[in-house]
């Protein structure tokens, strides 16, 4: 979290105020002493003492209900620093690859960090929402309720994908919020943000639904569909309730977007249909299962559209279909367009893979695609997505970061567009994987490597998909394994020693 400091003018002292007072009674006494001198007016002004309204114009109601539902949480854990926080000179190629003269970095410090977050009481029991961030790594959590209890918190799961966390106090009198059903929210309907900003207390502010559908990547990034509101939240926040006029919670308060790193009415709130869904799962099974097609697609853009005879840029375009999938096994081939799931039109890439994500492994989905100019229907049977095949946020898959893994790299990767090559300032025909996460403990981290690099070979033979890379550190046994980087246009050699696990 970070620390924000608040600056106030100074206060008056007590003879400044008497003076000032003094002042404001001198001044009254000259202005009634004046008005005293004009001609009396010919009718009397009576002050209004009854509002125009019978009603009064409020969410009063909807606070009274809501607020007792919604929590303060504080964590706190040792957690080393990530070598991301710290910058090395952009003119030091070296310097950034390999830290002090080439050498390996230095271990990081190990520190007592405290966050503070918000939560959403849910059940009458005792079970809290929040977001994953707010509680991971901690040792020790505790959560203020606006009775003035403090209790003492488990965690019961949580879920970095969606950045939600499950978290559950013991006792009684709880007062929860209701779920509603964020499906049926729209664009301009009015909600209240209610979580503890900045650890001033707790905080009500008002806005609108101002979009729906977002999707930020800021984090793990996996599975978002976030209601993008204006009702000002800040840091603290995090965790806390976004309700309707009804006082239903439709979103968990997750994200802002903010060049000032305040609130510039930008904000973002995970849907309350999937914090059920992955409560549920939670609280049932300890994880959250979800499904996958085995592809990588991209948006469909009004030129593509065009170079592939399509009447309008709606659906998405698939890009790579992973070698027996479920994508596969249906048929479905690169340079397809899917144009709906399940019967649902396919708007982007980040609606696919929730949709899919949500309908459970094993299920039947029917899509229909365009290929050559014709439309197809296809039927693909899901299949789980399992730790090392995690559904990537357009829809593909991500390379498994597993600690317990001896081939395993610390990274996420994705494939090389030349959407991403041009703004990564790699060269035309630049080809490789994109690293998107660098895990702060893993081999890759050691050696230098960072977010935005380009991985173009390992062990002198190119590199193009995760199962390349893969199989490259599983045939590096205990030798280092030799990578060619592409940063910011230079090429370099990195070497990532063996695993001593």
């Amino acid at each position: 979290m970070n620390a924000f400091r608040v600056t106030s003018t100074k206060r008056p002292s007590r003879t400044a105020l008497a003076a000032i007072v003094a002042a404001m009674l001198v001044a009254g006494a000259a202005w009634h002493g004046t008005a005293a001198t004009q001609p009396a007016a010919a009718t009397v002004s009576t002050p209004i003492t009854h509002s125009v309204a019978a009603g009064r114009d409020s969410y009063a109601d909807i606070v009274d209900v809501v607020s007792p539902g919604v929590v303060t949480i504080h964590a706190q854990g040792r957690a080393r620093m990530s070598p991301t926080q710290f910058q090395f000179p952009d003119d030091d190629l070296l310097q950034q690859f390999f830290g002090n003269r080439g050498g390996r970095r230095p271990e990081m410090p190990r520190q007592r960090q405290t966050a503070l977050g918000s939560g959403v009481l849910v059940t009458t029991d005792g079970y809290i929402l929040t977001n994953n961030h707010v509680v991971d790594s901690a040792d020790t959590i505790s959560v203020d309720l606006t009775d003035g209890r403090t209790l003492a918190a488990k965690v019961v799961g949580t879920d970095k994908p969606t950045d939600l966390a499950v978290i559950k106090v013991a006792g009684s009198g709880f007062h929860p919020v209701p779920l509603g059903n964020s499906d049926t929210v729209k664009v301009g309907d009015v909600v209240l943000a209610i979580g503890n900003p900045l650890n001033v207390g707790q905080t009500v502010t008002m806005g609108i639904i101002s979009a729906k559908g977002r999707s930020t990547g800021v984090g793990d990034g996996s599975y978002e569909d976030f209601l993008q509101t204006d009702a000002p939240i800040n840091h603290g926040n995090s965790g806390g309730a976004l309700v309707n006029m009804r006082g239903e919670l439709v979103g968990i308060n997750s994200q802002i977007l903010s060049n000032s790193d305040g609130n510039i009415g930008i904000g973002f709130a995970i849907p309350a249909n999937m914090a059920k869904h992955v409560m549920d799962d939670l609280r049932a099974k300890g994880k959250v299962t979800r499904s996958q097609l085995g592809v990588v697609v991209q948006p469909v853009t009004a030129d593509l559209a065009a170079s592939l005879g399509l009447k309008d840029s709606s659906g998405v375009l698939v890009n790579s279909v992973n070698a027996g999938g479920a994508a596969e096994r249906a048929g479905i081939k690169r340079g397809d367009v899917i144009k709906s799931f399940n019967g649902q039109t396919v708007h982007d890439t980040n609606s696919l893979r929730n949709r899919v994500a949500d309908s459970g492994p094993g299920t039947s989905a029917d899509l229909v695609i365009i290929r050559d100019g014709s439309e197809r229907h296809v039927t693909a049977k899901l299949e789980e997505a399992t730790p090392d095949k995690l559904a990537r946020r357009d829809g593909g898959d991500r390379d498994d970061r597993g600690a317990n893994d001896k081939t395993a790299l610390g990274v996420t990767v994705a494939p090389l567009t030349p959407e991403l090559a041009d703004r990564l300032r790699a060269p035309k025909n630049a080809d490789g994987l994109v690293v998107e996460e660098v895990d702060p403990d893993g081999r890759a981290a050691d050696a230098g490597i960072q977010p935005g690099d380009v991985i173009q070979e390992a062990n002198r033979q190119p590199v193009k998909t995760v199962e390349d890379l893969r199989a490259a550190a599983k045939r590096a046994g205990d030798k280092p394994l030799l990578l060619l980087i592409s940063r910011r246009g230079n090429d370099v050699f990195v070497t990532v020693k063996p695993s001593n696990g």
